[in-house]
Order: C-alpha cells, then sequence, then structure tokens
C-alpha cells in the first residue's frame, strides 16, 4: 500500500484507546488526522468538482446557504445563526452584494436596518455549487456504503457541534 503524505495515522484498522510502544494512542491519532483533514480541507476548499470547482469560498457558501434557508434577515440574525461577529458578516456579505448574489434592502419597519436576500442569482449560483460539492462527496466516498457514509456525517456532524460547543463555552 503505498505511503500517504501526513497519513502517519492512517491504519486499516483504528488504533486502540490506550496504543501501544509502536502505535500512537487512539487520541493522538484522531488529533492528526483532524489537523490534516483541515489543511487538505483548506487547501482544496472542498470546492467540488467541473466547472464549480473552487469557485466559492466557504465564508460565502456558509452565508449563501443560511439565506436560502432561513430566508431574508438582518446582520445580527445571520452573524447569531452562524456563531459570528456583525462586522465579519457585513465585511463577508458585501463582495456577496458588489456581485448580484445577494440583495441589501432596509428593513420595512426600521429603515436604519438592514435585511439580506439570497437573490436569484445568488439562488442558481449556490445551487450549481451544491451540486458540485456532492459529486465530490461522492466520488471521494465513492467505495464506502450509505451506512458508512451516513455513520461519517452523523459523526462528523456531532465533532462539529462539539466544536462550537467548546468555542461558545469558553
Amino acid at each position: 500500500m503505498p505511503t500517504h503524505p501526513d497519513l502517519t495515522t492512517h491504519h486499516t484498522e483504528l488504533p486502540s484507546a490506550g496504543g501501544s510502544q509502536d502505535e500512537p494512542p487512539l487520541l493522538e491519532a484522531l488529533q492528526h488526522q483532524v489537523a490534516v483533514f483541515a489543511r487538505r480541507a483548506e487547501q482544496t476548499r472542498l470546492g467540488g468538482v467541473g466547472l464549480a470547482r473552487n469557485s466559492m469560498d466557504r465564508a460565502a457558501y456558509l452565508l449563501l446557504t443560511r439565506l436560502d434557508q432561513e430566508g431574508p434577515m438582518g446582520v445580527k440574525g445571520l452573524a447569531a445563526g452562524m456563531g459570528i461577529d456583525s462586522s465579519t458578516v457585513t465585511r463577508q456579505v458585501a463582495p456577496l452584494v458588489e456581485s448580484g448574489l445577494v440583495t441589501r434592502s432596509t428593513h420595512p419597519e426600521d429603515g436604519r436596518a438592514v435585511v439580506l436576500q439570497l437573490s436569484p442569482r445568488g439562488k442558481v449560483r449556490l445551487d450549481e455549487v451544491r451540486s458540485s460539492r456532492r459529486e465530490l462527496m461522492e466520488l471521494l466516498t465513492e467505495e464506502w456504503s450509505e451506512e458508512e457514509r451516513g455513520v461519517f456525517c452523523a459523526l462528523l456532524t456531532r465533532f462539529n457541534i462539539a466544536l462550537h460547543d467548546a468555542q461558545t463555552s469558553g
């Protein structure tokens, strides 16, 4: 089996919790694989395949997805829902408004407040990127069973929730 760069803890079977002399403990292997994943995800941007590959950065994708799922909302609501501050949302939304993927309007009841909404162009673009990313996930996991995909997704979701909870509790 060829050696993959940085997969020094890659095993056919998971290391045991206690580890051994020539095998790192499970938590050591886990932290290493999370670090490798984070770097690889950033390098490839897990952007998808085909024409949509790497065509939308993570922040834009998450903002557009939130607007698609939740509908029009203010900067504060968007920031709270994403767990980031309002100034970050304002900075990240500006290029999306400039490119026509998001519309910005004043709140009907409070003229000082801004309402952000996914534009029709933004919806089309988001659907293209989602499709490309689904293709990439299918390609990367083509040798996995549906059960394995489901378990991985459930565990990754649980891991992301734990990361979020650790950030917000400290």
